[in-house]
């Protein structure tokens, strides 16, 4: 028997690609049953999202890379070129394809956490459904414990390695916590919706978003939980706000000093966080000279997620190191022949 895995991402294969082979939760399960009755195959776990899809099988026989790589395209009535589009690996190499997968070392962001949640969903689906035996529930096993080692003992996932992500630490450290804060985005695009995702992440109560087309700030206000406002009464909001992004595409300066200085005593001089992550810049920077507002544009936040993603990318090492330790363990004829 041996181990092998086939698959694609978003490194080899273009989103036309990847989205004829992406599999819903339903189509999952189907696709797991079929692999399971395809010829030779002895157990398979699939991985699905919206980045890669990886079909994980140990197999008897002749049977390898080229026969499953014929099946999945069959599967998927995909007939376009193949080349470059898949990667392969076979027992040890595909054991630790799948650990720096659970790292999170594979991914699109560098160290992201959700990956771990869907490698474990898929191998959890594959083992109620009695696709996995020894070897694959060894295998995965393992490749969690690796995937929580490197967590703790790396700094893979430290930092923000986007702009929302940034803002939200900045945010953090003034305040120390963003439970129960309110914020008012202003702008209804795709960055203000990132940025406001990212902040309710972390406790952020109290979503209002406001823009000059008041229908597209109702829509982004309902997609996350939040509330509109209609643009001319932003201002008003600032008394009770901790947190203000703005993101219009407006030529000119939106929010002015004389904006902030109208409220400073209704709110007691409470600590105010601006980002302004547009371009031209929405948010006067005399602004930050407000004593107690804090003033980041795109470019600071830009450079804080370009450091955070270095630092992570220097602890790779490290990482490959903790994998080869623990693939070394573990004794997987699927791995170790």
């Amino acid at each position: 028997m041996k181990l092998i895995c086939l698959g694609l991402n978003h490194e080899t294969a273009p989103v036309e690609v990847r989205e004829r082979f992406a599999l819903s939760d339903v189509a999952l399960d189907r696709e797991t049953e079929s692999l399971m009755t395809a010829a030779e195959v002895e157990e398979g776990v699939v991985l699905s999202t919206c980045n890669r899809t990886e079909y994980y099988a140990v197999v008897n026989g002749g049977s390898g890379i080229v026969e499953l790589e014929d099946w999945i395209c069959k599967q998927r009535d995909y007939h376009g070129s193949r080349e470059g589009v898949f990667y392969h690996y076979q027992a040890r190499e595909a054991a630790e394809h799948l650990c720096r997968v659970a790292s999170g070392m594979n991914s699109m962001v560098l160290g992201e956490t959700e990956i771990f949640g869907q490698v474990k969903k898929a191998y959890k689906r594959s083992l109620e459904g009695g696709a996995t035996k020894a070897i694959l529930n060894k295998l995965f096993q393992r490749a969690f414990g690796v995937g929580k080692k490197v967590r703790t003992h790396t700094g893979i996932q430290e930092g923000a390695t986007s702009v929302a992500g940034a803002s939200v630490e900045l945010a953090e450290k003034v305040f120390g916590c963003l439970k129960g804060s309110s914020v008012l985005v202003i702008g209804a695009g795709e960055m203000s919706r990132k940025t406001a995702r990212a902040l309710q992440s972390r406790g952020a109560s109290s979503v209002m978003v406001t823009n000059r087309s008041f229908d597209k700030a109702v829509d982004l206000a309902e997609e996350i939980g939040g509330r509109a406002v209609h643009f001319e009464g932003w201002e008003e909001e600032l008394t009770h706000l901790d947190v203000v992004i703005a993101a219009t595409g407006a030529p000119h300066f939106v929010v002015k000093p004389q904006h902030v200085e109208a409220v400073r005593r209704k709110r007691k001089f409470r600590p105010l966080i601006m980002v302004d992550i547009a371009v031209p810049r929405d948010i006067d920077p005399e602004v930050g000279e407000i004593e107690e507002v804090y003033l980041y544009d795109i470019d600071t936040l830009q450079e804080m997620a370009d450091q955070a993603r270095k630092r992570r990318e220097e602890q790779l090492l490290l990482c490959e190191e903790i994998i080869r330790e623990e693939i070394d363990k573990v004794r997987l004829p699927a791995v170790n022949d």
